[in-house]
């Protein structure tokens, strides 16, 4: 075995900072696409150990390994808690798996999928064809490139879901003001009564909760009165990852696992590989740390007060 702090010499290797003092690193097999679009650089490559993966910039937004564990993670129990979720809006979710796992549900009659960067869905869906499985064909998608705040705010439509499915709020980045209270604010207009939004929100182990988690749980806090916590762990991520939800209704951390089983097999045309009660009762038993979050004095995310992640 190499001595481990020096750098492996057999091929290319991807080396991503999951904090300024760690690193994880994947021997590449195969680069497929590598540039950089109007917003964001875009790297799609084959890798040793997690198959096909998308990064933007330099960081890991899925790969073909595990990234059924995030999506499935992200769209169902919020969309198990609503009753009936008919019309959907989605920021971010270029890689189309979240749409997939969203048609899952045979009550779904329309989606609109809001993303600022067309050139990253198009090499998705030319690239990533295992993510998306076709889902960018289903006639019930309307997709509108451009920022997905001011889409919301101009439009007078009202949904039952709303999914926030965008990269981390890095200053200057694309995403960082959909991850504020104004922002919360607008989606909060737009959801019908009983109506749930649930964000990604960032790695909750405890080396990193704090760079995200914390601010992103407290902002949603801070417009919708019921929010529920929890977590997956994704390998490709280097952390346990955290999802906050916020309903106008039902508690998805309320639900049991046999209420959870029992809709599966009702409402959803497709067998999940992640997914099911006692996954749930799991994910939704955050630790305390990530609980007494909720309690801390961490900020409220804001126009004024940007969240800053290293």
């Amino acid at each position: 075995m190499p001595d481990p702090i020096t750098p492996p010499s057999d091929g290319v290797w991807h080396y991503e900072y999951i904090t300024p003092k760690l690193i994880q690193a994947e021997r590449v097999d195969r680069v497929i696409y590598s540039g950089k679009t109007s917003f964001q650089s875009v790297t799609i490559q084959e890798t040793s150990c997690f198959g096909r993966s998308l990064v933007l910039d330099n960081k890991t937004q899925s790969t073909e390994l595990d990234e059924f564990v995030y999506h499935e993670g992200l769209i169902h129990p919020a969309f198990i808690a609503h009753k009936e979720p008919r019309d959907i809006f989605i920021a971010g979710g270029g890689e189309g798996a979240a749409i997939r796992e969203i048609f899952s549900y045979n009550s779904v009659q329309h989606v609109v999928m809001v993303d600022i960067d067309a050139e990253v869905v198009e090499l998705c869906r030319e690239h990533l064809p295992n993510h998306h499985r076709g889902a960018f064909d289903d006639p019930r998608l309307q997709i509108h490139y451009e920022d997905a705040f001011e889409f919301l705010k101009r439009s007078d439509h009202s949904y039952d879901v709303a999914v926030i499915d965008v990269p981390d709020p890095l200053e200057g980045g694309p995403a960082y003001l959909l991850y504020t209270r104004e922002f919360y604010e607008t989606v909060l207009k737009r959801l019908r009564p009983g109506g749930l939004i649930v964000a990604q929100a960032g790695p909750t182990g405890p080396a990193f909760y704090q760079q995200c988690f914390a601010a992103v749980a407290n902002t949603i806090g801070s417009v919708f009165d019921n929010i529920s916590l929890y977590e997956v762990f994704v390998p490709s991520f280097g952390s346990t990852w955290g999802f906050v939800v916020g309903s106008l209704g039902p508690d998805p951390a309320s639900l049991t696992a046999k209420h959870i089983d029992k809709h599966i097999s009702a409402r959803l045309n497709r067998t999940l590989g992640y997914y099911d009660g006692v996954t749930h009762q799991g994910m939704f038993s955050v630790p305390k740390y990530l609980r007494n979050a909720l309690a801390s004095e961490d900020r409220v995310i804001s126009r004024d007060r940007p969240l800053f992640v290293s």
